[in-house]
């Protein structure tokens, strides 16, 4: 069995990527057909659902939810602590506090373009 990249997505990553007509739509793609390890927590999927409503519509993004919450390679990470590792933006903390405690990744790099 191949061990697959364990990941935790941030927000803009996923918001970017659920679209077909997006450039990052192959991360979702790769998601979709399990060609890595997801983590997320209950806060970590809150921000998820609030973001997607904001810039989509809400039953986009409770439809985006579901999904996650079904897919076989989607885990819910358990935190036992918090790092508060970040301090010029300490609402991404749930990120790194989530990879933290799944021992994953945190994927948020490629959209800082512009």
């Amino acid at each position: 069995m191949k061990n697959k990249l364990k990941v935790v997505v941030d927000t803009n990553i996923l918001l970017v990527s659920i679209s077909s007509k997006s450039k990052y739509h192959w991360v979702y793609e790769k998601l979709l057909n399990d060609e890595f390890d997801l983590f997320v927590t209950n806060e970590v999927l809150m921000e998820y659902e609030e973001i997607i409503s904001s810039k989509y519509n809400s039953r986009l993004a409770k439809n985006v939810i579901r999904t996650l919450l079904l897919l076989p390679n989607v885990h819910q990470a358990t935190i036992y602590y918090n790092w508060n590792l970040i301090e010029n933006d300490a609402d991404d903390n749930k990120f790194v506090d989530c990879a933290v405690n799944s021992n994953s990744h945190v994927f948020e790099g490629i959209l800082k373009e512009g």
